[in-house]
């Protein structure tokens, strides 16, 4: 047996109070992420050395009396700010990201909290603990606020490690994060599919199925453009920027959830009829490179479908192969194997091979193609 981290996301309906302590909160995460990141910077500066993680915790408790208002808000946020500091850096380091920034009020309004268990004359005792049935989550400080999310639910199956607690949009989330465990089903395989990525659309099946992309003619897009527009055009500071801001980021987080929507979608689908899928392994950072194709592109989540993919497919005990970059998945004939280099060209669409006269439809082709490959790579891996 397997255990999984998930998270589930649930929709806050918190009080005035509760409100204001979230805010608060938030504000004292940024605080002391900021604080610890300029003596980080300092120290570096002055010694050529930085506080570890676990020092600058302790030199929480003084700031702490130096600014009381910390002492109002949940201390496990305050510690899971500087664990974020520390990740950051540490993800420099490996050049994963760049130098950590100071954090804007405009931008990360979240904070997380670690669920604490304690146990107390045989009774068990929980800082975060979920109701489905009255809907209601307990969380440090803020204790009961109402939730709207996951109606057939009754319980999570698995011990809570954290949550995140956002707000967005003038809107509150939180993010809680269960440690699951996982029973594999037997590997039994029955039927493999390959796929082309592609931007007209979005997924095309060695089925000859296409998946249209739904993201590139929006009316949110549109809507996003005018609000923008409209914002250029209002007084820094006044409560119509305010509001007209407030629209902007509701909209995207309305586009965000289309986009997760289709997703979800068409990689259920794709794992719930397949045992076998194979995939092109794209270089997906040098394609936006390529100005003939960078602007279609941000309409397509072509690195989250294969995130999605990948993760779906350990959960299931599905195979997911991908194949090399750089074999002619377009250029090569399905049915005779001759490769035809002229295909090269992206506006050619449709193409007849010369030595057997098959008609072909350039990405179905390639798809065909990648399923046959990815099979070989199969059979050899047996």
């Amino acid at each position: 047996m397997f255990t999984i981290l998930r998270g589930y996301i649930l929709r806050l309906y918190p009080t005035d109070k509760q409100k204001e302590l979230i805010n608060k909160t938030i504000g004292c995460t940024r605080f002391v992420y900021n604080h610890f990141l300029d003596e980080k910077i300092n120290d570096y500066k002055t010694t050529g050395k930085s506080k570890s993680c676990f020092d600058q915790i302790k030199k929480l408790p003084t700031l702490c009396r130096e600014y009381p208002w910390l002492s109002e808000v949940d201390s496990c946020s305050l510690r899971a700010s500087l664990f974020n500091l520390d990740d950051a850096y540490t993800r420099f380091f490996s050049k994963q990201n760049e130098f950590p920034k100071f954090k804007n009020k405009d931008i990360g309004n979240s904070y997380k909290t670690n669920n604490i268990k304690n146990t107390y004359k045989n009774r068990n005792y929980e800082s975060i603990k979920i109701d489905f049935q009255n809907k209601i989550i307990t969380l440090p400080k803020l204790k009961g606020v109402r939730f709207r999310g996951y109606r057939n639910k009754t319980n999570f199956i698995g011990n809570i490690k954290s949550a995140v607690i956002r707000r967005v949009a003038g809107r509150y989330y939180v993010s809680v994060l269960v440690e699951e465990p996982l029973i594999l089903p037997e590997f039994t395989p029955r039927s493999i599919v390959g796929l082309d990525l592609g931007i007209k659309d979005i997924i095309i099946t060695s089925f000859n199925e296409k998946i249209e992309n739904s993201l590139s003619s929006l009316e949110v897009k549109k809507r996003i453009k005018g609000l923008q527009k409209a914002l250029s055009r209002c007084k820094s500071g006044s409560k119509n920027r305010y509001k007209i801001k407030l629209k902007i980021q509701r909209a995207y987080m309305k586009l965000k959830n289309i986009r997760k929507h289709l997703i979800h979608d068409v990689t259920n689908k794709i794992i719930k009829e397949n045992d076998i899928i194979v995939m092109e392994d794209l270089n997906i950072k040098g394609m936006y490179q390529l100005h003939s194709i960078a602007k279609s592109l941000t309409n397509i989540p072509l690195a989250e479908i294969k995130r999605v993919l990948e993760y779906k497919c350990k959960w299931q005990n599905k195979k997911l192969l991908t194949i090399n970059r750089f074999y002619p998945s377009s250029q090569v004939c399905s049915v005779c194997e001759y490769q035809n280099k002229e295909v090269k060209d992206l506006a050619i669409r449709s193409w007849e091979c010369s030595k057997c006269g098959s008609l072909h439809d350039r990405d179905v082709n390639a798809s065909v193609n990648i399923m046959f490959e990815g099979l070989k790579m199969y059979v050899n891996r047996l």
